[in-house]
């Protein structure tokens, strides 16, 4: 019990240095802003609801501030795993230290880890997100952050929970805003590329599916379940090109995502 009530405020701590590493970078004139399940986690109402585990910080920040992004981890006492930046050509970094988080015997979980993205986020596929970084103050932008759910190919628990908890806790308008998921962004973007847009479509219906998994009050199960067919429908709407319609008719046949061993996020 007491592991848990240490657990649990270990993830107060991610999330509140994150926002004192964002809080640096700004104050040095850098961008970096977090994604994935801390960012989820931000805008989450309930947290008891989008609680999980969360094994490192994942951040996004500029190409272009490669060499201050290392010296801001290193004044604060992280290392670089060169490793990381030479096996993705220089496109993602990857920082450790010594875990912080203890029971005054043992550590809660391995390195504190920090890993970047740079310009693109890249994992089943490709969002290139370098211009909508300053779109919020600590996180990738809602939008951004619901499609870098949907994007993936084997959806997850997580990732379940976290669509849900977006679209619980989010409003959803045809623009996007601060507080508001865009749709027609996304449907920008799945009408640019086939195979992105096969995942999200079966990823909503998947979201769809698996509500019913989660103890939701039946007023919130209803929100959700109307924004899931919002969002689809003005994705399937959207004007497609020519290219993307040629694409569309070999379908499976053609590889139409990244391969990813692991999802971190």
């Amino acid at each position: 019990m007491a592991l848990q009530r240490l657990l649990l405020a270990a993830r107060d701590e991610m999330v509140h240095e994150a926002r004192l590493i964002i809080d640096e970078a700004t104050a040095r004139q850098l961008v970096l802003r977090l994604y994935g399940g801390l960012a989820v986690r931000a805008h989450c109402d309930v947290i008891s609801f989008c609680e999980r585990d969360y094994s490192d910080v994942d951040m996004i920040g500029l190409a272009v501030q490669r060499v201050e992004l290392r010296g801001l981890f290193a004044d604060l006492g992280f290392a670089e795993e060169f490793h990381v930046a030479q096996a993705t050509l220089g496109t993602q970094l990857a920082f450790v230290r010594p875990c912080i988080h203890t029971d005054g015997e043992s550590r809660v979980h391995g390195d504190d880890r920090v890993d970047v993205f740079l310009d693109t986020f890249r994992m089943d596929h490709e969002l290139h997100l370098s211009t909508r970084l300053t779109l919020d103050d600590y996180t990738i932008s809602v939008t951004d952050q619901l499609l870098t759910k949907l994007q993936v190919f084997r959806l997850e628990e997580k990732d379940v929970r976290d669509v849900l908890t977006l679209l619980k806790d989010v409003e959803l308008g045809e623009q996007e805003g601060r507080r508001t998921i865009g749709t027609a962004y996304i449907a920008a973007r799945c009408a640019e590329d086939w195979g992105l847009y096969h995942d999200v479509e079966r990823n909503l219906e998947q979201c769809a599916r698996r509500l019913g998994d989660h103890a939701l009050p039946q007023a919130e199960q209803a929100r959700i379940t109307q924004r899931l067919a919002r969002l689809s429908a003005a994705i399937a709407a959207a004007p497609k090109p020519l290219r993307w319609r040629l694409r569309a008719r070999i379908g499976e046949r053609r590889p139409w995502h990244n391969h990813v061993e692991e999802q971190g996020a």
